[in-house]
């Protein structure tokens, strides 16, 4: 049967999302019902509603969102009620030429569900009836969400579910990132732009890899302060004059650079701290009009590589179990990255506060879970 739930709705272009009460549908073939627990609060949903991210609206945001299963609907064999999950904004089917190579980042169905279900409906409406679509393919900054089974991660091993939503998105692509699209080295010099959600991971999963020094640079002092508890061992302030020129000195050239912004000019920045041979990886997601200006005579001659990463070119399969036992193991930093939870009545304060800026992550909360 259909369930009533609050849900956080953007419904104008440039206008702050509102909680609203609506419908959401049982599963069909291949679906299941979650109830969620947390969602994290994060610069794509807010992209969603200011145009940086084109949606159509009115839509359903949040994506980066752990639950338990409520209900599954037929064909679903892998999940069962009472299953404890974390989503994917990136529905795998498992099946393309890309999931079968080892790049299900890239899966082709993913395309079918950046607001809708992979067969192109939704599940939700409100109470008129009109359909909302939703961010991703999940719209999970809601009190239940109905999903394609290949937009949802079981987790196996026991973590409490605010700390694992973070791994649905920010942990995964700041990581990833790091370990499988740069595959950072042990003793290497590595420079992350951008000190929010994402980038704090990008500078966890250099520390991991053993990467000998760790540039954090962004516009807050309070960012910097928690980028140096993640890992970073120096930061530089994004209001330094030649930026580029002042890193390349304290570095030396680094051996991997991030911009974990989503801003063609900080990628281009990324690309100039490199040394010969050095590679930069755009991770943060620009809007469409941004665009990167290289020397392509530069490019040749210096052999460096400009690469993209999505969902940090991850195997969810894979790598979720890897990072939870990293976590187990107090190797990687959750606690300390969510900064603020909020009841989701107070989900547009949430949105505000991160438009604003500020350390860690905002996380909803629905249960106590």
């Amino acid at each position: 049967m259909s369930l009533k739930a609050k849900a956080v709705v953007a419904r104008t272009l440039g206008a702050p999302a509102a909680v609203e009460e609506i419908v959401v549908e049982p599963p069909r073939h291949g679906e299941l019902t979650i109830r969620m627990s947390a969602c994290g609060v994060c610069h794509s949903d807010l992209s969603a509603t200011n145009g940086t991210i084109g949606c159509p609206l009115p839509l359903v945001l949040g994506h980066e969102g752990a639950g338990v299963v409520s209900q599954v609907g037929a064909g679903v064999t892998e999940f069962r009620a009472g299953d404890k999950v974390i989503t994917s904004f990136v529905s795998m089917c498992g099946h393309c030429g890309y999931c079968q190579s080892g790049r299900p980042q890239l899966c082709v169905q993913s395309l079918q569900a950046l607001y809708t279900l992979p067969d192109g409906t939704v599940r939700t409406h409100d109470a008129s009836v009109a359909a909302l679509n939703v961010f991703c393919g999940c719209g999970v900054m809601a009190e239940y969400a109905t999903l394609h089974a290949d937009s949802v991660i079981k987790i196996n091993a026991e973590i409490p579910l605010d700390r694992a939503a973070l791994l649905a998105c920010g942990v995964m692509t700041g990581i990833g990132a790091v370990t499988n699209t740069a595959r950072v080295t042990p003793g290497s010099v590595a420079v992350v732009f951008g000190c929010g959600g994402v980038g704090l991971n990008a500078i966890q999963g250099c520390a991991l890899a053993g990467a000998r020094m760790i540039v954090a640079v962004d516009l807050s002092a309070e960012n910097l302060a928690l980028a140096l508890r993640l890992g970073a061992t120096h930061t530089f302030s994004a209001r330094q004059e030649n930026l580029p020129k002042a890193l390349f000195k304290l570095t030396g050239g680094a051996d991997f650079a991030f911009d974990c912004v989503g801003v063609g000019k900080v990628a281009e920045q990324a690309w100039n701290v490199l040394r010969r041979g050095g590679m930069a990886v755009i991770v943060g997601i620009a809007a469409p009009q941004e665009t990167i200006t290289l020397s392509a005579q530069k490019v040749a001659i210096s052999e460096k590589v400009l690469a993209g990463s999505y969902f940090g070119s991850a195997r969810p399969q894979h790598d979720v179990p890897r990072l939870i036992g990293l976590y187990r193991a107090g190797k990687l930093r959750l606690d300390e990255l969510i900064t603020r939870r909020y009841p989701i009545d107070e989900a547009p304060q949430a949105l505000a506060d991160l438009g604003r800026g500020g350390p860690g992550r905002g996380v909803i909360m629905f249960d106590a879970a």
